[in-house]
């Protein structure tokens, strides 16, 4: 039996949630594609490339359960100063407040930085769209992505004044 390498980067929580989320939604080939070992690296580039962006972990002790990533808007819209980049749980912690925790810590760091609003872009056919209503996101625009050659849809959603969201 293989031992299999500790980590302490959310690859296997990024993985697996793309494998709960968005099964039907995303097609089936490229989900089968994705690799713990090419998130991995991806996540190593992350870390490597820039100091204007971060990423926050929620454990159970053991491993990673959750994690979220944010930092600068990579958008050319000057509306919204930072952005949440992603934010993934595994599907047995889902819908226990681990995310809102996560978000309020990309939100706080944001607020350290200097900015004062966010966005975040999320599949328009996500199941937990509304996460980012009960928040207080509001819909601000759509645009259409590709991923594994479908085409979709993606929404954002913003907060004009962190402080509110903190303040939840």
């Amino acid at each position: 039996m293989r031992r299999q390498k500790k980590t302490r980067l959310p690859s296997r929580v990024q993985v697996d949630s793309w494998r709960t989320t968005y099964k039907g939604i995303v097609p089936e080939s490229h989900i089968a594609s994705l690799t713990y070992r090419n998130r991995e690296e991806r996540w190593q580039q992350f870390f490597a490339t820039s100091d204007e962006h971060f990423a926050f972990v929620a454990d159970d002790g053991n491993r990673i359960v959750g994690f979220a990533s944010g930092g600068v808007n990579r958008d050319a819209d000057e509306t919204f100063q930072g952005e949440l980049y992603a934010i993934y749980l595994l599907e047995e912690y889902q819908r226990r407040g681990v995310g809102r925790l996560l978000v309020k810590a990309v939100a706080g760091r944001l607020l350290q930085y200097g900015m004062t609003s966010m966005k975040v872009w999320v599949l328009a056919e996500n199941p937990f769209r509304a996460f980012y209503e009960a928040l207080g996101g509001n819909y601000v625009s759509e645009k259409e992505i590709v991923i594994g050659g479908a085409l979709l849809i993606e929404v954002a959603y913003g907060w004009n004044e962190l402080n509110g969201l903190l303040g939840q």
